[in-house]
């Protein structure tokens, strides 16, 4: 399915919340859909559209800003997301798609029956780079798919290391791999655990949030920091359906 064109009044919008070059650690957008009443799906593992195509084009088009992707394992298990980029500039012939990052500490993930090996496949994509914790071994065959597509496992301590530790591991991991700017997508404990640390790590540089027009209800999974966190230097959007905030997440 193709995507519908970017709305003309989105470009300067995200201007000043696209990723710029950090001296020595890698630039972290916060992007995800919401619902009005803070959910990002119905209910736990169930794939939920919240957004309207406009915003679907948005968000290929901050792909295409960004040197990776990442999300959880839940994530992946629960919607099987293809993680490359639709979105080419009219002036260009070519797509510029990230490189997806699959957090997957225990190894759960068989990435062999996924969208994102038939699309890598099809060199519609990037492989990914699979961060598993050390204790995690997966097998040569596994190691060799992987590899023939141009991606790669990498291990680091991630079971037993604290929330603030795991994620330092992971950026500074980006950022030697040559990754200089990370697009998160989730899920929701990736969503909570970074904007919980951000009064303490300052780990988020933008953040870009779509909320579209429907509660979801009590089963719906949350978006819940387990702290307050106060945002800066806001901006929003409407289009059709959704509106969209653009902010700095605030370390005060």
């Amino acid at each position: 399915m193709s995507l519908i064109p970017l709305p003309d009044s989105l470009r300067p919008f995200l201007h000043d919340y696209l990723p710029t070059q950090l001296p020595d650690r890698t630039f972290v957008t916060l992007t995800y859909a919401q619902s009005l009443d803070s959910k990002i799906a119905a209910q736990p593992g169930h794939q939920t559209k919240i957004s309207h195509l406009e915003t679907k084009t948005m968000t290929h088009y901050l792909r295409s800003k960004h040197d990776a992707i990442l999300v959880g394992i839940g994530t992946v298990l629960a919607d099987d997301p293809k993680l490359n980029c639709r979105f080419k500039e009219s002036t260009s012939n070519s797509i510029s798609s990230p490189r997806p990052i699959i957090l997957d500490p225990h190894g759960k993930w068989n990435y062999r029956s996924s969208q994102l090996f038939t699309i890598c496949e099809a060199q519609q994509g990037l492989a990914p780079y699979i961060i598993i914790d050390t204790s995690v071994n997966p097998t040569l065959h596994d190691i060799a798919i992987l590899q023939n597509q141009g991606g790669k496992f990498i291990k680091r301590p991630l079971i037993h290391t604290s929330r603030s530790d795991s994620w330092k591991i992971i950026l500074s991991t980006l950022y030697e791999h040559g990754l200089k700017s990370v697009m998160i997508e989730g899920g929701a404990k990736i969503i909570n655990d970074l904007l919980s640390l951000q009064k303490s790590d300052d780990l988020i540089n933008s953040l870009i949030i779509t909320i579209g027009p429907v509660f979801l209800g009590y089963q719906g999974v949350s978006v819940h920091p387990h702290t307050n966190v106060n945002l800066n230097q806001i901006k929003w959007w409407s289009g059709v359906q959704d509106s969209i905030v653009c902010a700095r997440v605030s370390t005060e």
